[in-house]
């Protein structure tokens, strides 16, 4: 048995290996507690009128986070780190013709609200085949977020024109110790695959560690 390429596919396995070969990256992972966060989306989403899901969480803790550490969206230029001038988050959604990454552009800039809007259109033009070039174009960091199907954690690749990519995993209930108790409190695990050429471990951490953050307190988000 046969199942062909489509164009879609073989464009992005070709993106990935060059990549792959081209980028010496690491990975670090943390866990995050978003109990709160879980439990405030939906008040948002009655009181903004659009629905707020965790990923549109995700996508604004990242782009505020790459504000505070705005190396991760760097990219070697000759002798010189450049780093990127928007923040721009593309989103891995799957389509009828394979992955393909969609692009919410100047994310720091929008609301939860305005995101999660973005979030829902793009997404459903991707399903539909109707995503159009700029749509795709722009992205300066990455995020894949597997949690829906079960994964509960998974090393992504870096996109070749990024240098960071943000692997979230599926939302667990694990039995912790809070203020002398033991609580069942929902975790998420975070993934950064990273390009070390631009960035390093400890700059890398405290990034993630940020995001952390701002998802366990998720009122900074909104």
């Amino acid at each position: 048995m046969r199942v062909p390429l489509t164009r879609i596919q073989r464009l992005i396995g070709e993106r990935m290996l060059k990549s792959k070969l081209t980028k010496p990256c690491f990975y670090i992972e943390s866990k995050a507690d978003i109990t709160e966060l879980m439990s405030l989306r939906g008040k948002l989403s009655k009181s903004s009128g659009v629905k707020i899901t965790s990923n549109t969480f995700f996508i604004r803790a990242l782009a505020m986070a790459v504000k505070k550490y705005p190396i991760v969206t760097g990219k070697l230029d000759g002798e010189s780190i450049k780093v990127a001038e928007a923040i721009n988050v593309g989103f891995a959604v799957h389509s009828p013709q394979g992955l393909v990454v969609p692009v919410i552009k100047d994310a720091d800039r929008k609301t939860l609200a305005e995101i999660a809007e973005q979030d829902k259109l793009l997404t459903e033009k991707a399903r539909s085949n109707k995503l159009t070039l700029t749509d795709m174009e722009g992205e300066t960091i990455a995020l894949s977020n597997l949690g829906v199907y079960g994964v509960d954690y998974f090393f992504g690749i870096v996109p070749p024109q990024a240098s960071t990519i943000l692997a979230v995993g599926n939302v667990n209930r694990a039995v912790v110790l809070q203020n002398g108790s033991m609580v069942v409190r929902k975790l998420t695990s975070l993934t950064l695959a990273v390009d070390g050429r631009v960035i390093n471990e400890f700059y890398a951490a405290k990034f993630l560690k940020f995001i952390v953050e701002q998802l366990q307190n998720p009122g900074v988000l909104t």
